[in-house]
C-alpha cells in the first residue's frame, strides 16, 4: 500500500505550484502598484500642496472604484474565466499606473483631481485580481493544501512592500517620483504576456497529468465548475442575484466578511499612511522610511507563510476545518494589537520592531481567502470572492480618510494607531462570536 501511494505521488505532476508562483508574482506587482502613492506621496504633497485631508481622499480613490467593481468582476470571472479577465485586469491597471507619472503636466487643483481620477481608474482595473486568485486556488488546490496556497498569494502584499518599497523609495530619491510610475507600468505590460502564455484551467493545461487532476478533484478542488452563473435577465443558468441574496444572508459568511474588513484596515494603513507616518511622525527621510518599512513587510510575509502552514498542519492532524482556520486568525489578530504600543515609545528601532510584530500577526491571521475557497459554492466561486473582497476593501475607503482627518485635526498619528489596533480586536470578535462552523455553503436552487 505504501509503495503504491509513493509511486502515485512520484508520477503526479505538480503544475499547480507553478500556477501558484505565477499568481504570487502578479499579486506582488498588484500591491506594489497600489503602494506607489504611499512612497511618492511625500514628494507629491510638497510639489502640489496637498494637505493631510486631501491626501486621505486621494489615497481612498483606488478603493472607491475597487469596491464598486467587485460584483461585476465576480460575474465576469464566473462567466468568462480567470485567464481572460485577469489578463485584461493586469493590462489596464498597469496602463493607469503608468499614466500617473504624467500628473505633473497639470498644476494645482487639476493635478490633484487628475491623480484622484487615475487612482480611481486603477481601482476598477484591479478589482478582479483577488477574486480571480481565490477562484484559481479553489480550482487548482485540494482542501488540505488550500490554506498554504492562499497564504502564499496573500503574503505577496508583504513581499511587495519588502522588495518594491525600498526600490521605489530609491527611484524617488535618485530620479524623482515620476520614474516610479514609469517603471511599474512597463513591468506590468510584460506580466500580461507571461500570464497569457502560462495560465490554463486544470482540465485544459497541457502539463497536468491524470494523477494530479484526480488528486486535486478528490481532495475538494473545484476542477469542474458548477452551473453557469447568468444575469437575472439573461435567461438560463442560475441568477447571480439569487445567489448573491443567499450569500449575503448567511451568518457565517457575514462574520467572515466583517473580519476581512477589519483585517484590511491594517492592510490599508500599511499601504497608504505608514511610510508617511515614518517621515512625518518619526522624522525619517523618504529613503530611510522605504527601507524601514521593509522590516514589518518581511515579518508579515513570514507570518503569512506560517499561518497557512499552521492551518493546513492542524487540518492534517485531524482538527476540524473550523479550528484549523480560526486558531491562526485569532492568534494573529491579537498580536497585531501591539502596534498601539508605538504611541508609548520614542526610539525608532522600537517603533519598527512593534510594527514588525504587529504585521507578523496580521500575516499569521490573513487566511480569509482560504476560508472563501473552503466555503464558496461551486456555482459562484468568483461571485463569492467578489462579495468578500467588496466588504474587505471598503476598509480602503474608510481607513485613509479616517486617518487623514485624525492626523489633520490632531497633528498626531496616536489616534490613528488606536483606530487600526481596535479593528484587529474586532476581527477576533467576528471570528469567535459571529462565525460558527466553517463549511462549504450549499445553495438553494
Amino acid at each position: 500500500m505504501e509503495l503504491s501511494r509513493a509511486a502515485s505521488v512520484a508520477q503526479r505532476s505538480n503544475v499547480r505550484y507553478g500556477i501558484l508562483l505565477m499568481i504570487f508574482i502578479i499579486t506582488t506587482f498588484n500591491y506594489a502598484d497600489r503602494a506607489t502613492l504611499s512612497v511618492t506621496g511625500t514628494a507629491m504633497r510638497k510639489e502640489f500642496g496637498i494637505d493631510a485631508v486631501q491626501m486621505g481622499y486621494v489615497f481612498s480613490a483606488f478603493s472607491w472604484a475597487y469596491v464598486l467593481a467587485q460584483l461585476p468582476s465576480g460575474w465576469l470571472l464566473d462567466r468568462f474565466g480567470a485567464r481572460r479577465v485577469y489578463a485584461a485586469s493586469i493590462f489596464f491597471w498597469s496602463l493607469f499606473t503608468l499614466l500617473q507619472g504624467s500628473v505633473g503636466l497639470v498644476a494645482g487643483g487639476a493635478a490633484i483631481a487628475t491623480l484622484f481620477a487615475l487612482r480611481f481608474a486603477m481601482g476598477f482595473a484591479e478589482a478582479p485580481a483577488f477574486p480571480a486568485n481565490g477562484k484559481i486556488v479553489a480550482s487548482w488546490f485540494p482542501t488540505a493544501e488550500r490554506g498554504t496556497a492562499s497564504a502564499i498569494f496573500n503574503a505577496a502584499q508583504y513581499c511587495a512592500a519588502a522588495v518594491f518599497t525600498p526600490f521605489m523609495a530609491w527611484l524617488t530619491h535618485a530620479f524623482g517620483w515620476r520614474h516610479v510610475y514609469l517603471a511599474m507600468g512597463v513591468a506590468g505590460f510584460a506580466i500580461v504576456l507571461l500570464w497569457l502564455k502560462l495560465m490554463r484551467s486544470p482540465s485544459e493545461h497541457p502539463g497536468v497529468n491524470r494523477a494530479e487532476l484526480d488528486y486535486i478533484e478528490q481532495g475538494g478542488g473545484v476542477v469542474r465548475p458548477g452551473p453557469r452563473v447568468e444575469r437575472a435577465d439573461a435567461g438560463g443558468g442560475v441568477s447571480s442575484f439569487a445567489l448573491m441574496r443567499q450569500l449575503l444572508t448567511n451568518r457565517m459568511l457575514l462574520g467572515v466578511y466583517l473580519g476581512q474588513y477589519c483585517i484590511n484596515v491594517l492592510t490599508y494603513f500599511f499601504l497608504t499612511w505608514f511610510p508617511l507616518y515614518l517621515v512625518q511622525a518619526r522624522g525619517m527621510t523618504i529613503l530611510q522610511a522605504g527601507f524601514a518599512a521593509s522590516a514589518p513587510a518581511i515579518c508579515g510575509f513570514a507570518g503569512g507563510m506560517l499561518g497557512g502552514v499552521l492551518s493546513d498542519g492542524l487540518l492534517r492532524r485531524g482538527h476540524s476545518l473550523t479550528v484549523a482556520r480560526k486558531v491562526p486568525i485569532v492568534g494573529g489578530m491579537l498580536l497585531s494589537v501591539t502596534m498601539i504600543g508605538c504611541n508609548y515609545v520614542h526610539e525608532n528601532w522600537l517603533v519598527v520592531s512593534l510594527m514588525a510584530l504587529a504585521f507578523f500577526g496580521k500575516g499569521l491571521g490573513a487566511l480569509g481567502w482560504a476560508v472563501v475557497a473552503d466555503t464558496a459554492p461551486p456555482e459562484a466561486v468568483g461571485l463569492s470572492g467578489a462579495i468578500f473582497n467588496l466588504f474587505g476593501n471598503t476598509a480602503g475607503i474608510v481607513t485613509p480618510i479616517v486617518i487623514g482627518y485624525l492626523v489633520g485635526s490632531t497633528g498626531s498619528f496616536s489616534g490613528a494607531l488606536v483606530f487600526v489596533g481596535a479593528n484587529a480586536l474586532l476581527t477576533v470578535f467576528s471570528y469567535l462570536v459571529i462565525v460558527r462552523d466553517i463549511r462549504r455553503v450549499e445553495l438553494r436552487h
